[in-house]
């Protein structure tokens, strides 16, 4: 399927307290309808302390519902990164991610990382994510650990070796 045309998505903080029905309406139907994932699985303690940030598409017609989510755990881990089907290609993903990011920077973080379901490391990797050790089994699907450092308010960030390294841009 060809990436469809960038929009302009809107990216703010949730809190599971205050957004719980839409962080959870978006999860649900990725993980739970859509890749198959038993519920039991997808929710846990993290989720009502952690930072989530839900992503809105700027049309009229859409502006109230989320169309993607993610968070940012206190230990660098970003995770439950998910846009739904008819939003992916559009920006909306990166828009997650970016945020998810800056909140990273602003948090003192030098890295972050994430387990990437396989079949998105690509998606991590144009944002400059690199794989970290072998594949693994998660609730039934394999993933890939990736790290990415942090980028530093001018934009930059540290590369492994200390060099500065220009953020990719996704293609």
């Amino acid at each position: 399927m060809p990436a469809q045309p960038a929009r302009d998505y809107v990216v703010r903080l949730a809190t599971w307290a205050h957004d719980r029905l839409q962080i959870q309406q978006v999860r649900r139907t990725v993980f739970i309808e859509e890749q198959r994932i038993d519920e039991r699985d997808e929710w846990d303690e993290l989720d009502p302390v952690v930072t989530h940030v839900l992503v809105f598409d700027e049309s009229a017609s859409a502006k109230r519902d989320a169309v993607g989510t993610g968070r940012l755990e206190p230990t660098g881990k970003i995770g439950r990164v998910a846009v739904l089907p008819q939003y992916r290609g559009t920006g909306a993903g990166v828009a997650v991610m970016r945020r998810l990011l800056d909140l990273a920077a602003e948090r003192g973080f030098n890295e972050v990382y994430l387990n990437a379901q396989v079949s998105a490391a690509g998606f991590y990797e144009r944002l400059g994510f690199r794989a970290d050790g072998p594949e693994f089994d998660e609730v039934g699907i394999p993933h890939q650990r990736m790290r990415r450092a942090v980028g530093k308010r001018d934009g930059t960030s540290a590369g492994h070796d200390g060099d500065t390294q220009h953020p990719v841009e996704p293609g």
